[in-house]
């Protein structure tokens, strides 16, 4: 018996090291045999006139009161709320292959939307206004395949994204200032909209900052196409705020090759350069900063419903050669960590202190500015 134990137990390893192997040589096929869609595409038609005047139609918008995820905070965190009003794009939550695009009232992707607004957009929540619209969002497997299909998702998707944001800006004040976030796929479709709907316009002037975090930017193709530069300083306004996670050894061939695969926002291919990195712990392109200045980690439960802060924990390094945020070794801050040592869901918790302070300082910065000219201005003859 003693022995076919052992034969037992041997087996097991073996299973175990094949298994080991082929999710490391193949890991890349078995994601997207696992998430692309097998279906044909449907067509999204547009929703109607209005539609986004339907308060169901927003996981956050400043009406929807107690239950509102977004204003969120963990314990001990004072609720100080700034002047700007914030649009939030929600990250993919849709994993399932029955469709391209979510149904927006599909439960596990809302559910899932909802857990992502709560410890994402909660970092914003320090301002005076946080909307995040319900969106038909592109299936998780649209990011893994050249398909056709796949672009015509992103497309429906962001069809959705830009009515909601024209009903944000028809909905706030022209004198009040607007922060721009999104998270992956919601970071995708923002850069969409600073090209299409803020670069060089009016209300390009009114816009805090932007973060698009959690989706590649190419600095020659996609940067001057947003009209917007990145954020060189700490107190820098109407700049970009963007970085991408891996703790160490990175591997993110997988982010690069579905950000490789599109064209960039002039129309062009992206190369093979860095894409734009910058620091969450120091507010400025590149560099690096240790795990002393990061003012607060989201660690978030199994669950996403809730967490706790945890002061200086993190380090973080912008890497010159891919453009990806290094945050030295695997932190042990929760289950969802992606192939590559890719920590995508945790982006915005690794540093959600530091990115509250961060649209406080820069708000602030806008104000005192707007401020100014109007004083050179009533001194002006």
């Amino acid at each position: 018996m003693a022995r076919k134990f052992l034969y037992f137990i041997a087996v097991l390893v073996v299973l175990v090291i094949a298994a080991l192997i082929v999710l490391r040589i193949w890991s890349t096929e078995l994601t997207r045999y696992a998430f692309v869609p097998k279906v044909a595409f449907e067509q999204v038609r547009p929703l109607p006139a209005g539609a986004y005047a339907n308060r169901a139609m927003w996981i956050s918008r400043p009406d929807i009161g107690a239950d509102d995820p977004a204003q969120w905070a963990p314990d001990g965190i004072a609720r100080q709320q700034g002047k700007a009003a914030v649009f939030f794009i929600h990250p993919t939550s849709y994993l399932a292959r029955k469709h391209w695009n979510a149904p927006v009232d599909e439960q596990d992707s809302a559910r899932r939307a909802i857990y992502f607004v709560r410890a994402m957009a909660s970092a914003f929540n320090g301002q005076a206004q946080v909307w995040a619209p319900r969106y038909r969002q592109a299936a998780f497997g649209a990011f893994l395949t050249n398909q056709p299909q796949a672009r015509q998702a992103l497309d429906a998707a962001y069809m959705d994204v830009r009515q909601a944001f024209d009903t944000f800006v028809a909905a706030t004040p022209r004198e009040t200032p607007i922060v721009l976030a999104g998270h992956s796929q919601g970071a995708f479709h923002l850069m969409r909209l600073l090209k299409d709907r803020v670069a060089g316009t009016p209300l390009a002037a009114r816009v805090v900052a932007a973060y698009p975090i959690g989706w590649p930017i190419s600095i020659a193709h996609d940067l001057p196409a947003m009209g917007l530069s990145p954020c060189a300083t700490p107190d820098q306004t109407r700049c970009v705020m963007t970085w991408s996670s891996f703790a160490e050894p990175a591997d993110p061939a997988l982010v690069l090759e579905a950000y490789r695969a599109r064209p960039a926002l002039d129309g062009k291919a992206k190369g093979t350069e860095a894409t734009l990195c910058t620091n969450p712990l120091t507010g400025r392109v590149g560099g690096s900063a240790p795990a002393s200045a990061n003012l607060g980690t989201l660690r978030i439960s199994e669950e996403l419903s809730d967490g706790e802060l945890i002061k200086e924990a993190i380090p973080a390094r912008c890497d010159p050669a891919t453009g990806m945020l290094l945050i030295g070794e695997s932190p042990e801050i929760g289950p969802f960590v992606l192939p590559g040592n890719n920590y995508h869901v945790y982006d915005i918790p690794l540093f959600w202190s530091n990115l509250r302070a961060d649209v406080a300082r820069r708000t602030d910065a806008w104000e005192a500015a707007r401020e100014t000219d109007a004083r050179e201005a009533a001194r002006r003859p």
